[in-house]
């Protein structure tokens, strides 16, 4: 058997790699028109901003081991420019030599990757305006940040917001401008206002609600023209707002792409050709959550579906059961993690969902070193399954994301993790671990226990007049920072001064992170009054407010 494969990096490389401990006697021909066929993308910003020492580090398996250790038939820069489907051949391009032929092929395995979105905007091709997709956009980046003042990123996603930690590393000025009300748009705005609030504190001078509509010569630099008439002078730009599939050869080749321009796709990474297979970041696949078609370019997916058209070469029956979207980001002393579905991603497609917030520690509060981390948990209210989750703090974020992620792999629901049995010690975990508090505030929703409010509702005026706003903390917490027309009855003499809340008027308790508040729900219930717990307590009031405030800029 013959296998051709367009692409390396993750799905292509995985491929080859799987394909040969499968096959031993395949001829496994790779062609990857840039000079590295398998490298680390994912560590490219942080080999710009000098983390990453060595650009050595960032060869995964180089040429000579994929010959020598593989045995695969390696081809660096040379391109696959079209396949007859027909003849079972591709048109080869030799971009060092200008020559071009034919390669036959039983099997094809398409991984083209994706392409960084470049706008059709005035000088979008200047000298200067940067991308990054490969280790030489990456050298090129990297020299250009030795030389530089002042740079500009456009884009609030994965590659800005690490693009922008490590030119703050290499001490130069940083401008990012995003044309959304937040940054990291996949999570929901009030999970990273902190996120944006980092940034600003690192100086990054960051410009939400905006966007770049030109880019100017200026002498011997660069001048970014925004949508607000703003003129801003810089050494270069990074452009981060996006990747688009690299569909083009599919799509002359007649094989069926999704509406975004993705390669349509069976379980077994099989194209609408029985022949030809289709990997990573240029095909549509199914979200694990929705069942929807969907596009989401991450490293984990792209190897999996590599290995699974390897297998399906062979004639196993392996199958690709979809994406769920789990994905973090660091920045600076912050992590931001999620799985599965979004507030806004639900909204979008229209699933009925309930949340819960809640601020714990990563381990154990009595033991040094603690940081604190948002959890929110978005979970169906018929039976309770675990649709997605969403987490940003300091350590422990994404272990308590990878958790939640295999349990909507799985299935579960949030009374599993209620049942959920997690590593602990003091240094590592709490008796109930993050994700377990996560089960237990959401089965106690599910149960009518402890109903809850969220903090939007009060920020844009939705409660009800008749409601007290009750604040359960102490004085000294309320005097600090409170809820405009907040009563303040602290829980330790709550049940003395009951007769001090008319027992016909609802009340909405709230504390600093929602435990105080849940606690005198349950008080207020029981006493005959009707009750509500603002969920995550003061602290995602803020959060919310925080996002708000960005939104307005």
């Amino acid at each position: 058997m013959k296998v051709v494969i367009v692409g390396g990096v993750a799905g292509g490389a995985s491929a080859a790699a799987r394909l040969r401990r499968l096959d031993e006697t395949a001829q496994i021909v790779l062609v990857e028109r840039g000079a590295e066929p398998s490298f680390a993308n994912c560590g490219m910003p942080y080999y710009i901003g000098g983390e990453i020492a060595s650009r050595d580090k960032l060869l995964v398996a180089p040429v000579e081991m994929l010959r020598e250790r593989h045995r695969l038939d390696v081809r660096t820069r040379q391109e696959v420019i079209a396949i007859d489907r027909e003849a079972k051949s591709v048109r080869i391009r030799d971009l060092n030599e200008g020559r071009e032929y034919e390669e036959s092929y039983d099997k094809l395995i398409l991984a083209p990757g994706a392409a960084p979105i470049r706008p059709p905007i005035p000088g979008i091709d200047l000298p200067g305006v940067y991308t990054l997709r490969n280790l030489s956009d990456a050298d090129r980046l990297r020299t250009a940040t030795l030389e530089a003042k002042r740079a500009l990123i456009v884009g609030g996603g994965f590659i800005g917001v690490e693009m922008a930690e490590n030119l703050v590393r290499r001490g130069v000025e940083t401008v990012l401008v995003e044309r959304n009300s937040q940054v990291l748009t996949p999570w929901d705005a009030e999970m990273v206002a902190s996120m944006a609030e980092r940034l600003t504190e690192a100086r990054v001078d960051l410009r939400l609600n905006n966007e770049v509509v030109a880019f100017h010569k200026a002498n011997d630099s660069l001048e970014a023209e925004l949508k607000s008439g703003e003129r801003l002078p810089i050494d270069f730009a990074v452009l981060a707002i996006g990747v688009k599939p690299e569909s083009c050869l599919a799509v002359e080749a007649g094989l069926e792409v999704g509406a975004r321009g993705g390669i349509v796709v069976d379980e077994q990474m099989r194209t609408s050709d029985p022949n030809i297979f289709a990997v990573g970041d240029a095909v549509q696949v199914t979200h694990y959550v929705t069942g929807q078609p969907t596009q989401i370019p991450l490293a984990g997916p792209a190897n999996r579906q590599g290995r699974i058209a390897a297998e399906a070469c062979v004639g196993r029956l392996s199958e690709f059961n979809g994406v769920q979207g789990t994905a973090v980001v660091g920045l600076f002393d912050k992590t931001a993690a999620m799985t599965g579905l979004s507030e806004k991603a639900c909204r979008a497609a229209g699933i009925t969902f309930d949340k819960v917030y809640l601020h714990p520690a990563h381990h154990a509060g009595y033991y040094p070193g603690a940081e604190g981390m948002t959890l929110k948990l978005l979970f169906s209210p018929d039976d309770g399954k675990v649709l997605g989750a969403q987490a940003v703090g300091g350590s422990g974020v994404d272990k308590r994301i990878d958790v939640i992620a295999v349990a909507i792999q799985a299935a579960l629901t949030v009374f599993d993790l209620e049942e959920a049995e997690l590593c602990y010690a003091p240094q590592y975990g709490s008796a109930k671990d993050p994700v377990n508090m996560a089960g237990f505030i959401a089965a106690g929703v599910m149960h009518d226990e402890h109903p809850v409010i969220y903090a939007e509702e009060i920020v844009e005026g939705f409660l009800p007049e008749d409601v007290i706003l009750l604040d359960v903390r102490t004085r000294d917490e309320h005097d600090r920072g409170a809820i405009p027309g907040a009563l303040n009855i602290p829980i330790e003499e709550l049940r003395e001064r009951l007769n001090e809340l008319p027992a016909e008027q609802p009340v909405v308790s709230y504390c600093q992170v929602g435990v105080r508040g849940y606690l005198a729900t349950r008080v207020l219930l029981q006493s005959g009054r009707g009750a509500a717990n603002l969920s995550g307590g003061y602290t995602t009031y803020r959060q919310v407010m925080a996002a708000r405030k960005l939104a307005s800029q």
